[in-house]
């Protein structure tokens, strides 16, 4: 049965002869239980071209210990999610359930073993008064060996600590015991890149110089597509696994790639920026109809919690059901997208456009001198359709205005964001202020979209014969979240709107 693990966790380097410090005395550390040393052996899977380990993925099949088994490693902003599979019969070949998950990063490419890494490990259970598991440090011997021709094997010895039940302080105070008895931190490498060295190509996103003001045009924008490409990417096994967040963040990356397309279009050629555009918005509707479906969900069953008083056991299961439907057809929906032909090469054209851009003239004219002038383009868009919404006579036209000043706050925040390099803290304040502003016209969307639905459900309950007290009183719930996300709209555009913020476009 597969099963998912958040692993956080550090790595440190020791010499052969260190004496592992003692570990008692840690914050809410009452007693530690140390088990008996370990043989652990682990194969590692990669393309010939390691692009798994280019992209921080670790597949591997280990036997021994207590977690032997089948482990894909997925690295996510707080540290790695980690997939489990039992071990089966095959040795040579990942389970079907892992090889999916991998399908934009190989890309039809055969994975194989690239290394075999053994173990003697000691493990030590930091517990709690309880008896809960806060942290794990291990001691780990290590011998390991490329399986190209002409690898040489290597060792080395190394300390693990990873969270458990504990949290971060935990972690940091038992780097400082470790660090103290002469170990080294060592970034997070993991065994696998320790063998493979220098073979692991670098990403073009991970090795490109800091961009200036009087640097080309073309400089900003590549930065920008090579940053949400390697995003995307990233986010894709967690989209499909679906993770906590991936869905969202990997949404985020497809509209962070379009709106840097729209607002730099006079720097690409135009027919081939849009035709990539134009592929965006179709997997950004396939990712937008899960997280819509996750954000309704949230939304409605919380309000159906909130007012328990007022809603009977019948109606909340029937909005569960109806809600749990939509959101499965939905991730159906964006699992067809993901295993299409179609979404490989838009993957295929997205790894060309980070590399090779097909800049015009314009790419190559000074930043200072024209990339302000399209993140200022981008300003007076919202600034104009504030103020349509503003003039609207009309409720339900204001409604829709305010969606499209959201999303037009969203362009400009995320053009901030892209020169933030050249420009500094100022291009970082506007867009935390513009991020405000596009936050409280997103919780004022989901207000009216979150009515609708529940008007919906309301005449379908009286169809069916249902009370439908239960949908007004959530209807006006949602009226005043709807008054309050103007308001706080309100005081947040003040703030953007004074001159101080914008003084550099």
């Amino acid at each position: 049965m597969t099963a998912d693990h958040e692993e956080i966790e550090t790595k440190y380097a020791v010499d052969g002869e260190a004496a592992l410090p003692s570990l008692e005395g840690l914050p809410g550390v009452v007693r530690l239980r140390r088990s008996r040393t370990t043989s652990l052996e682990a194969t590692y899977f990669d393309t010939a071209d390691l692009d798994l380990a280019s992209a921080g993925i670790v597949l591997r099949r280990r036997t021994g210990g207590s977690d032997a088994g089948w482990h894909l490693k997925l690295p996510t902003s707080k540290g790695r999610q980690e997939v489990h599979e039992p071990l089966g019969r095959a040795v040579r070949t990942a389970p079907k359930s892992l090889r999916e998950l991998l399908v934009a990063h190989v890309r039809g490419k055969s994975v194989a073993p690239v290394a075999t890494v053994r173990a003697r490990r000691t493990a030590h259970l930091l517990l709690d008064g309880d008896g809960r598991p806060l942290a794990e440090v291990s001691d780990d011997r290590v011998e390991a060996q490329g399986t190209r021709s002409g690898d040489e094997p290597i060792s080395w010895r190394e300390w693990e600590a990873e969270l458990v039940e504990g949290d971060a302080s935990l972690l940091d105070a038992v780097g400082h015991r470790l660090v103290d008895a002469g170990a080294r931190p060592s970034g997070g490498s993991s065994k696998l890149a320790l063998v493979l060295g220098d073979r692991v190509p670098a990403t073009p996103e991970s090795v490109r110089p800091t961009v200036s003001r009087n640097d080309p045009a073309a400089s900003v924008v590549q930065a920008r597509l090579q940053q949400q490409v390697t995003e995307l990417l990233s986010r894709d096994p967690l989209a499909r696994r679906d993770a906590p967040d991936g869905v969202h963040k990997m949404r985020v990356a497809v509209r962070r790639l379009r709106n840097a397309l729209a607002t730099f279009r006079p720097f690409l050629v135009r027919e081939q920026g849009d035709e990539v555009r134009a592929e965006l918005k179709w997997l950004a509707d396939a990712l937008g109809g899960v997280r819509d479906a996750e954000v309704m969900r949230a939304r409605l069953l919380t309000r159906l919690d909130d007012e328990r008083g007022v809603v009977d056991t019948t109606t909340r299961e029937r909005v569960r059901s109806e809600l749990d439907t939509e959101h499965a057809r939905a991730r159906q929906r964006l699992l067809e997208v993901l295993g299409s032909d179609r979404y490989l090469a838009l993957l295929d054209r997205l790894d060309e456009l980070a590399v090779r851009p097909p800049w015009t003239d314009r790419a190559q004219e000074p930043t200072q001198a024209v990339v302000r002038k399209r993140v200022r383009k981008d300003d007076k868009r919202l600034r104009r359709r504030l103020e349509a919404a503003d003039a609207a006579q009309d409720a339900h036209e204001r409604e829709h205005l305010l969606h499209e000043a959201r999303k037009a706050a969203k362009r400009l925040r995320y053009a901030c964001e892209s020169v933030k390099e050249p420009f500094g803290k100022k291009a970082v304040r506007l867009a935390r202020a513009v991020e405000k502003v596009q936050s409280h016209l997103g919780e004022h969307h989901d207000a009216v979209v979150c009515q609708a639905r529940l008007r919906e459900l309301a005449r379908t309950a009286t169809a069916t014969g249902e009370d439908a007290f239960a949908y007004g009183v959530l209807h006006v719930r949602e009226e005043l979240a709807l008054r309050r996300a103007e308001a706080r709209f309100e005081k947040a555009w003040d703030k953007v709107s004074r001159a101080k913020l914008r003084r550099w476009l």
